[in-house]
């Protein structure tokens, strides 16, 4: 008895020491009530955040989210409205040194049926592993999705519907401290998201200064747009020069349909000489009006691309382009040495202001295994 009364005491103590157990908090927006003001007063141990109460909410500004290690906000098939000027689901960043201390939040935002207007619908900032997953987003006026420094941040299922400007946009962030090597959207991932431009869209998807970012299974459509995918690591924005960021070092974009005409060329690519670039499987499905690649810089790999019309282009800024081409349509050709212009080998064209009798010169492109 004695034994079991001191096995008895130890086990209280060791229990009364260890720390209390806590519970996930689920908030519900109540019916009616505004977005915006509900957020900025939401409990600090609020760990999910359901929009359950009501199949419509409006928010009158932007829906703050608050400094935590995670939140779930679950839209639960609502639709959700916002005043012209709200930036949607935000995490303002006053300097660098906030930044690093909020890389440690992630925010989990989910199956909203629509969110419609506002200037931006997600703006995240500053986050690492947070994900958007199942959202339709229609009609904002500056970009539908905005990450800067978001690390492994992962969209998935996103429909973007008539965005003014810019559909989505990765990179890195722009406060105070901030550049462009020390506050990157590393390693983020685009999978099954879908832009359908209005006909004042410029880019369906922006890629900034941001390495190792994956795009896999999107497709852009609808309206004329300037660019179906605008990628550039130049860190002052003069995109007129080479990309010069040498911490970006990977791209690839994968199995990407594109079904309308481009007003500057489908995909811009400007990455720094020693960057990887895979483009595998694209499908143009007719001449778009423009170059399908306007290549800057980067070693470019172009892959599987299983039909090629004889209009389609390639335009390289750069005399002396690097480019692979494997496994794609026997009718993209690259001719081994130019024509008579010195500008144009088969479907690579040179473009652009060069000196006096500089001519393109195609020794590192090469093409491999020509299929069908």
């Amino acid at each position: 008895m004695t034994m079991d009364l001191r096995s008895c005491v130890v086990v209280c103590l060791v229990a009364s020491s260890l720390p209390m157990a806590t519970r996930a908090t689920e908030y519900i927006v109540p019916a009616g009530r505004d977005v915006s003001a509900f957020f900025a007063e939401l409990p600090k141990d609020a760990t999910c955040v359901s929009f359950s109460a009501s199949d419509a909410y409006h928010a009158s500004g932007d829906i703050v989210l608050p400094a935590v290690r995670y939140l779930l906000i679950d839209g639960k098939g609502c639709t959700l409205s916002l005043a012209p000027g709200s930036n949607g689901f935000t995490n303002p960043i006053a300097d660098q040194k906030m930044a690093a201390q909020r890389t440690g939040n992630r925010y989990a935002i989910r199956d909203f049926a629509a969110i419609t207007g506002g200037r931006k619908a997600i703006d995240l900032q500053a986050t690492l592993n947070s994900t958007v997953v199942n959202c339709r987003l229609t009609g904002q006026t500056e970009v539908a999705v905005d990450l800067r420094f978001c690390l492994m941040a992962r969209l998935e299922s996103v429909l973007v519907t008539n965005p003014a400007k810019r559909g989505f946009v990765v990179r890195c962030g722009d406060w105070p401290g901030a550049n462009t090597s020390n506050s990157q959207s590393n390693h983020t991932v685009l999978q099954q998201c879908r832009v359908y431009c209005s006909k004042t869209t410029t880019d369906a998807f922006t890629v900034l200064n941001s390495g190792g970012v994956r795009l896999s299974d999107c497709i852009s459509e609808g309206a004329p747009a300037d660019h179906d995918l605008f990628l550039s690591a130049r860190t002052d924005g003069d995109e007129t020069r080479p990309a010069n960021n040498p911490v970006v070092k990977t791209f690839t974009l994968s199995n990407f349909h594109v079904e309308h005409r481009s007003r500057q060329a489908s995909i811009h690519v400007n990455m720094p000489p020693k960057a990887t670039v895979n483009l595998e499987n694209i499908y143009w499905n007719s001449p778009i009006g423009a170059p399908v690649i306007l290549y800057m810089s980067g070693q470019l790999n172009v892959s599987d691309i299983g039909w090629w019309n004889p209009d389609f282009q390639i335009h390289t800024t750069h005399p002396v382009p690097h480019i692979n081409f494997d496994a794609c349509h026997k009718a993209l050709v690259v001719t081994d040495t130019p024509d008579e212009s010195g500008k144009r080998a088969g479907a690579l064209q040179l473009v652009g202001e060069h000196p006096a009798g500089r001519k393109l010169d195609p020794t590192y492109v090469r093409i491999t295994r020509r299929a069908m």
